[in-house]
């Protein structure tokens, strides 16, 4: 099984054990409003724009709201389970586009929750993901007030320098593992297990800029 697809299924059976009423880290969504937004994000392309686009933001979310509405919470998680659209028919598509909006899904479910604890992630997704962070920092961190630099200690120390707000302005060091970088890229910053060291007054801002694809 590829990680998309494992953090799909434990996301699901994740979705199927609090229901549809528990909290999310997604401002204004419970797992009910998840799951819809998934099957949307797969199964109506129509609607898909509204996702990054402002402008189609009000499409998006009525078909959402419909879509929450027509169909029962379980058969949602059915959906959601089996991937849809082009995923299931190009399983290398899934594999690259879906394994980081599924490990952060899954993440904004798990930490929404009474004690919860990090996960310990297989070294090889541990490796994909920082892959995956490092070469896309400077896109997901566009908005940063401040210059930054990704540490992830169990990649031997690698580095990853992401030039944000002023290249001769302040620059804040965030250190974490792959996972923990990841959720912070996205914009998860209060609920992702990194340290910091730089000037307090950048991270602060740093801490409340919104950050994400």
């Amino acid at each position: 099984m590829t990680h998309a697809r494992g953090e799909r299924a434990a996301l699901c059976d994740l979705f199927d054990r609090l229901g549809p009423d528990a909290p999310t880290l997604c401002e204004g969504w419970d797992t009910a409003d998840l799951a819809a937004h998934l099957v949307l994000r797969e199964r109506r392309p129509d609607a898909m724009p509204g996702i990054a686009v402002r402008a189609l933001a009000g499409h998006t979310a009525s078909v959402q709201r419909r879509l929450k509405a027509r169909h029962p919470f379980p058969e949602l998680v059915s959906l959601v389970r089996k991937p849809g659209g082009v995923y299931g028919v190009l399983p290398f598509l899934d594999t690259a586009v879906n394994t980081l909006e599924f490990f952060v899904h899954h993440e904004d479910v798990r930490r929404a929750q009474p004690s919860w604890e990090p996960r310990e992630l297989p070294a090889d997704f541990e490796r994909l993901i920082w892959k995956r962070v490092s070469a896309g920092a400077k896109m997901m961190l566009r908005r940063s007030p401040v210059g930054v630099v990704l540490h992830h200690p169990g990649a031997g120390g690698a580095r990853a320098v992401v030039l944000g707000g002023a290249q001769e302005g302040p620059k804040v060091e965030v250190i974490g593992g792959a996972g923990e970088l990841l959720l912070f890229c996205f914009g998860r910053q209060a609920h992702a297990r990194v340290e910091y060291a730089g000037d307090p007054d950048a991270i602060a801002r740093l801490k409340t800029t919104g950050f994400g694809v």
